[in-house]
């Protein structure tokens, strides 16, 4: 079956009114003529009629404006430099044509408000923070200028869909969703950005499907953001899980672009925190034109912290669906002739505040099982020190190896220390019994868990501690079919541990798991539906909540 495309005929993209210079411009809309009877949505106007396209308003913010702001001016709006006089833009307008209120005057929530005014005057503190963090070596010095709205890469022609994740786990759970995107729209980019060099190294290992671009997202004040937005010049704006900037949604928004918040969930902690705001959390959710969250409590959570009823409905967990991670083929026939067929088990994306009982686990089951091997896979390889330190407290440095350092695994490791990003999906495949981190019960700290089906999709027994907050649906789904094994504390790890190296103790678990994830395309079906709505509706001139 041929791709589809997100045009008709061979018009290109909607979207593709440039712009130049400094200030405010009028820039005429670019496009071939739409289909009789239908409507072309441009950047940053109105919905038009098809015929000839009109100039359109593009606001930048203005340097070097006298005069006071105009009236109903709202911190963030940009200011038309005309004869060195502050003026009144003209009106800024979304789907259907309708003005969207400047800052909506009184009813903005003042702690919106107080933001707004900041990110108004912020570029010199991003600038400094962003030179800090590469000094300390936390930015790609080769891409920093990314985040202050300069892109490293040319914009396709065509449709250009926004995709806008935080960080590695994120990110990585849109990669199938980008994959049957553009796998069905021949003319479709997608394009993704992220804010951690960790999310880019991820995924550039993992490999990006094609016609999928990676950025670092702007910083969320106007100069990064004119300047994204001027070169990008999205057609619609979907947001995972929960990365809320505030000037970087209403930009999007006054800009007409149909918006869309996917994969999201609110936990305990978070719903705590967000109830000391929940007139700015409701205000930036009201931004969206549909809502989909990953289960019911998060949707009442949401509702009581000011989010729109009428706009959200429940999609499920969408890494549940994702394609099983990436093999390494090569790597992998070398790590398995050093393993040399030894019982292993690995411990994956663990906190460091885990790992000493992780490590007590190891030195438990060692008695048991002399030649033993230990995988663990640290959330953040650069706490990777303190991963080697609790292994020290157990066996002697002969017994320890890491993959940063290169070395490889020999008859006397007893832990092997992956610290490194994107490979996943090698020591899953790598171990039929995999611990799943940030879940075994420490004293003063509240962890949260970890998603589950990464391990299940790639046939490894799913081994968790009692905290799993983050993905407490997804266990207890596991749970009721059998799918995993909860344990308490380093001991019954221990012993888990040994029993799974059985493959007859290891199958019931296999087998429950293998019926849950039957079940986990609900999640990604949901995810396309919405996004061809969107696709439609920038035909259309439909809001994408149809």
């Amino acid at each position: 079956m041929a791709p589809k495309t997100c045009t008709r005929g061979n018009a290109p993209s909607p979207r593709n009114a440039t712009r130049s210079g400094r200030g405010a411009e009028l820039v005429p809309g670019m496009g071939g003529p739409a289909p009789p009877g239908k409507t072309r949505r441009l950047n940053s106007g109105p919905t038009l009629p098809s015929g000839p396209p009109r100039p359109l308003f593009v606001p930048q913010i203005s340097r070097g404006v006298r005069g006071a702001a105009p009236p109903g001016w709202s911190p963030e709006e940009p200011v038309r430099q005309h004869g060195g006089r502050g003026r009144n833009p003209s009106p800024l307008r979304g789907r259907g044509g309708a003005a969207i209120p400047a800052g909506k005057g009184s009813r903005m929530p003042l702690l919106l408000r107080l933001y707004l005014a900041f990110a108004a005057v912020s570029a010199p503190f991003w600038r400094l923070v962003l030179w800090i963090r590469q000094r300390q070596g936390r930015e790609d010095p080769r891409r920093g200028r990314e985040k202050l709205g300069h892109a490293s890469q040319s914009r396709p022609e065509g449709v250009l869909l926004w995709f806008h994740a935080v960080s590695v786990g994120e990110a990585q759970a849109l990669v199938t969703l980008l994959d049957r995107l553009t796998a069905a729209h021949a003319d479709l980019t997608i394009l993704l950005t992220t804010h951690t060099t960790a999310s880019a190294e991820a995924l550039a290992r993992r490999g990006l499907p094609d016609r999928v671009l990676h950025q670092f997202a702007p910083a969320d004040y106007p100069g990064a953001l004119d300047r994204f937005m001027a070169h990008w010049r999205p057609d619609a704006l979907i947001v995972a899980e929960a990365d809320l900037w505030p000037l970087m949604l209403r930009r999007a928004r006054r800009a007409g672009l149909p918006m869309v918040l996917i994969n999201t969930h609110v936990t305990e902690r978070r719903y705590r925190r967000r109830r000391r705001m929940v007139a700015t959390n409701g205000a930036l959710m009201d931004l969206f034109d549909r809502i989909l969250v990953q289960d019911a409590d998060s949707m009442a959570r949401y509702r009581d912290l000011g989010a729109p009823a009428g706009k959200m409905s429940v999609m499920g967990v969408l890494k549940a669906a994702s394609d099983p991670l990436p093999d390494r083929p090569e790597a992998r026939a070398l790590l398995e002739a050093q393993i040399a067929g030894r019982p292993v088990w690995l411990a994956a994306s663990t906190k460091s505040v885990e790992e000493p009982q992780l490590m007590q686990a190891q030195a438990l089951a060692h008695e048991a099982l002399p030649d033993l091997l230990f995988l663990i896979a640290p959330r953040k390889p650069a706490e990777a020190d303190g991963t080697e330190a609790a292994a020290r407290a157990h066996f002697p440095p002969g017994a320890i190896a890491r993959r940063s350092r290169g070395e490889a695994i020999t008859a006397a490791t007893r832990v092997y220390i992956a610290d490194t990003i994107g490979e996943m999906g090698l020591w899953y495949r790598l171990a039929p019994v995999a611990y799943t981190g940030n879940s075994l019960r420490v004293p003063g700290v509240t962890l949260t868990g970890k998603n589950p089906f990464e391990a299940v999709a790639l046939g490894a027994l799913v081994l968790h501690g009692p905290d799993t907050g983050n993905f407490a649906e997804a266990y207890a789904r596991l749970k009721a079919a059998g799918g995993a094994l909860e344990v308490a504390d380093a001991a019954a790890l221990a012993r888990a541990v040994v029993a799974a190296q059985d493959p007859a103790f290891r199958a019931p678990y296999l087998a429950g798991a293998a019926r849950v994830q039957a079940e986990n395309q609900h999640p990604l079906e949901v995810s396309l539906k919405a996004m061809e709505a969107v696709l439609d509706g920038l035909l259309d001139g439909r809001p994408a909540s149809r």
